[in-house]
């Protein structure tokens, strides 16, 4: 499916579905949307047959849940070995997120929680064991995530 295959009715169940998927029932998408609860479960299933909708993760304050230390390992792969190097790091002991960088240098962004700096230094060593090189260690505060901006679409009524 492209972005040309979206409809309204799907850009508006994936808008919602970013805003809150655990509280937004079918029905109350379907009710947004314009359809029924029943077209919403089918049109899920086909996002997700589809790979647009890839899992449904909750937004966990670390700190809370007792992992105070939250760092981003800014680290660079040689091109070629950076898929493989970034699959291996979201294989590290504390690893939360892994991102891909399109750029030569600093290509691979690790998120990792550890509930002390022996713990960060460990995962620190085991991302240059597998082969990133470690540019830079940040101690990430806080961070804020909103839904996309309804793919481009007007805001669905609530």
């Amino acid at each position: 499916m492209s972005k040309d295959s979206l409809d309204d009715v799907d850009r508006g169940i994936l808008h919602l579905l970013q805003k809150d998927a655990r509280n937004t029932t079918t029905t109350e998408i379907g009710e947004a949307v314009g359809v029924s609860a029943s077209t919403v479960g089918n049109r899920l299933q086909r996002l997700e047959d589809e790979d647009i909708i890839k899992g449904y993760h909750p937004q966990i304050d670390y700190h809370n849940a007792e992992f105070p230390l939250r760092v981003l390992f800014i680290c660079t792969a040689a091109i070629p070995r950076r898929e493989e190097l970034s699959e291996r790091a979201l294989s590290v002991d504390g690893v939360v997120n892994v991102k891909e960088i399109m750029a030569g240098v600093e290509n691979v962004h690790v998120e990792a929680v550890a509930p002390t700096r022996e713990e960060v230094t460990a995962v620190g060593k085991t991302l240059d064991e597998i082969g990133l090189d470690v540019v830079n260690e940040v101690l990430v505060k806080d961070e804020r995530v909103q839904p996309f901006d309804h793919f481009g679409q007007d805001e669905v009524s609530e």
